[in-house]
């Protein structure tokens, strides 16, 4: 046996150790029962490697006090709350949209956690990621500068317009302007910090990326009130966390704890309340929070998994309000991202 066979046994043995033993809460794990060897590793680890932006204010970037923060941060945040009952155990690492699909193939980080679009040739093919549940619903949009007098795409006829190449911007405004028969230049760039400085030195007339980012962006801009995003919404952006191929269990984790986030807004269980709640007698809330049954065993966590999310980071709702709400600079309006009960669309299967 050569020594690349000898340092994959080594690595085996260690993740079943991982599994035998229990995590360290020192309570046996379920791996055996779910087979994830993702899961075994992490727990191993000690932590989660999440892939993140790090650049956009309301979803993934480092506040005033120097740490991470933002709706894609807190979604790494409940998997490592779930996981270790420690929302700190996590190390973020900043992926530009070029990178990212390959460091979650690779292994670099164990979960995507970055404003990123689910879609057919993503979700198989050469790409093939596995998408987790939507935890953004957003649509890709342009801003130009209110003094421009451009007030719609017709008005972008033989104008530049700046982008972000490796992303579906790039093809949605192509396929847009194209059944519009309006022509334009697309100035393309891999850095989407050059984009936004070239689009504010006027060398484009507008910027188009996802509807979120250009108001993201736009709250850091030297005067933000001197640039519109137009009304019009020119595609679907379903925002989706991803996991590499091959270890449905670990995805069924990952799943589970974004629905996880929902149900608890479905069911009126806040950070809160969430110590009080685990004292119902209500069958549904015992058996979602763990207090009765072995949900979280069947994942390969512990059974008040639930628990451990809600009472760490908060429920969906909690989440949104956090970082997108209208306490906050960006002030996002929930629109699409409203639970089912209250006409959007978002939904968890029961937990039963």
């Amino acid at each position: 046996m050569g020594k690349k066979e000898l340092l994959k046994l080594a690595s085996l043995c260690l993740a079943i150790a991982a599994t035998a033993c229990g995590g360290p809460s020192g309570q046996p794990n379920a791996n055996v029962a779910t087979g994830s060897q993702k899961l075994a590793q992490i727990q191993n680890q000690g932590q989660i490697v999440c892939g993140v932006s790090g650049e956009l204010p309301g979803f993934s970037f480092v506040d005033a006090t120097g740490k991470y923060a933002g709706l894609d941060v807190d979604i790494c945040r409940a998997i490592a709350a779930a996981i270790f009952d420690d929302p700190n155990a996590v190390e973020f690492r900043n992926l530009n949209a070029k990178e990212r699909f390959t460091a979650v193939k690779s292994g670099e980080v164990d979960i995507l956690s970055r404003n990123t679009t689910w879609t057919l040739s993503r979700d198989t093919g050469a790409v093939g990621l596995q998408f987790a549940p939507v935890v953004f619903y957003d649509g890709q949009g342009v801003m130009v500068r209110q003094n421009s007098g451009i007030t719609n795409l017709a008005g972008l006829k033989d104008k530049a317009i700046c982008t972000q190449t490796g992303t579906t911007n790039e093809q949605n405004i192509a396929d847009r302007m194209a059944s519009l028969s309006i022509n334009y230049q697309v100035v393309v760039f891999e850095d989407i910090n050059v984009a936004y400085a070239t689009y504010l030195q006027g060398r484009c007339q507008a910027v188009t990326s996802d509807r979120s980012q250009l108001v993201s962006r736009r709250s850091r801009f030297p005067n933000p009130e001197q640039h519109l995003i137009l009304e019009n919404t020119i595609s679907k952006e379903p925002l989706a966390p991803a996991v590499a191929p091959g270890d449905t269990n670990w995805s069924d984790v990952v799943n589970w704890i974004i629905y996880t986030t929902i149900y608890a807004e479905e069911l009126g269980i806040t950070s809160e309340n969430v110590e009080e709640m685990a004292n119902s007698t209500n069958p549904e809330i015992t058996r979602f929070l763990g207090t009765e049954g072995n949900l979280g065993q069947e994942l390969g966590l512990s059974n008040d998994f639930a628990l451990r999310v809600i009472r760490h980071v908060g429920n969906y709702g909690e989440i949104y309000n956090r970082n997108l709400g209208p306490e906050t600079p960006l002030n996002l309006e929930r629109g699409l991202n409203r639970l089912w009960t209250d006409g959007g669309l978002m939904y968890s299967p029961p937990f039963r």
